[in-house]
């Protein structure tokens, strides 16, 4: 029987942490960080889609970075303050006349300095509830790479943070004539997943999406004596696993789903990255979500851990939702 210790003593602190306030799920405000690139041009359908659909402030800043003017002088720096403004008025004038902006609340925000500590300050002066960012993400030699200001959004801002990865689709959720595809919750049954879980939810029922619930096992441990010619006793181990997993879904995450949504649960083996993007490539899904715990022990069962996060945003074709614990 595969062991489940680990993943008990998890739920024991999940279903601590969970009982209590549930947060405010209502999305008022969102942010893009634009920079007017091909990968901001993608985030930006986006932003507009939920800015739409919740009735939210639509933000959409760009900060003139002071590196790369050091040597140039401030004159440069100026003159691309200057120019920046220029397309920021540009931008919102088509955005009018295609009607992309109408019946929204909206403000342009250009300032200068560093990328990241100025999108803090408006994070915080604004009150932003959702940070949509887009990036020039790929991967090479090994390494993933997301970008330096998704990079830094992706991991520190406190609010929600909305990931349009380099892979993914081009519309938004408003703008195809079919219907809204699957929304796939990613959940390890910890804390930062199960705190994601309400925002899941309504954004599932928010755009009328099927909503479907991933676990991920790691593959059976081969037992002492086994031959492969008892794949039988393979197959007994992940049905039991998946029994436990599925109590696990009924305790925990059922209860606090609405009767009006109709949860699919889903338990996959293998390395949970690979397998949540396998997920979403065959369900094609819109949205995926992700819980992150803030805590440094990001190796632990109990934690989705960034590792796994950052290769979800780099290989989606749709954009990744991220909730900070």
């Amino acid at each position: 029987m595969l062991p489940v210790i680990e993943i008990r003593i998890a739920n024991q602190e999940a279903r601590m942490s969970f009982v209590g306030a549930v947060p405010d799920t209502g999305v008022r405000s969102v942010l893009l960080a634009f920079d007017f690139s091909e990968a901001s041009d993608t985030a930006l359908h986006h932003a507009l889609a939920i800015s739409r659909h919740y009735g939210a402030k639509f933000y959409l800043a760009h900060v003139v970075s002071h590196l790369g003017y050091t040597i140039a002088g401030p004159e440069a720096l100026q003159l691309a303050a200057e120019r920046t403004l220029r397309d920021a008025k540009q931008l919102e004038r088509e955005l009018l006349e295609s009607g992309a902006l109408a019946g929204l609340q909206y403000e342009f925000i250009v300032r200068e300095g560093d990328v990241w500590e100025q999108l803090k300050v408006v994070i915080r002066q604004k009150q932003v509830d959702l940070v949509v960012t887009g990036t020039h993400g790929r991967g090479g030699l090994g390494k993933l790479l997301l970008g330096s200001t998704a990079e830094q959004i992706f991991r520190h801002a406190d609010c929600l943070v909305d990931t349009v990865g380099p892979r993914s689709y081009k519309d938004s959720l408003v703008e195809r004539t079919h219907a809204v595809r699957p929304f796939l919750f990613a959940t390890d049954f910890g804390t930062a997943s199960l705190r994601a879980l309400p925002y899941a939810i309504s954004f599932a029922n928010q755009f009328g999406a099927r909503f479907v619930v991933l676990h991920v096992l790691p593959a059976a441990p081969i037992p002492e004596g086994f031959h492969w010619s008892s794949t039988g006793d393979l197959m007994q181990m992940r049905d039991q696993a998946r029994m436990a997993c599925q109590k696990q879904f009924e305790e925990l995450i059922l209860p606090h789903i609405p009767t009006a949504t109709k949860p699919e649960f889903v338990v996959q083996f293998g390395i949970p990255s690979e397998q949540i993007l396998l997920a979403s490539h065959a369900l094609e899904a819109d949205l995926i979500f992700l819980g992150l715990n803030r805590s440094a022990h990001i190796g632990t069962a109990s934690h989705m851990p960034w590792a796994v996060a950052y290769k979800v945003v780099c290989g989606a074709h749709c954009p990744v939702l991220t909730i900070r614990n």
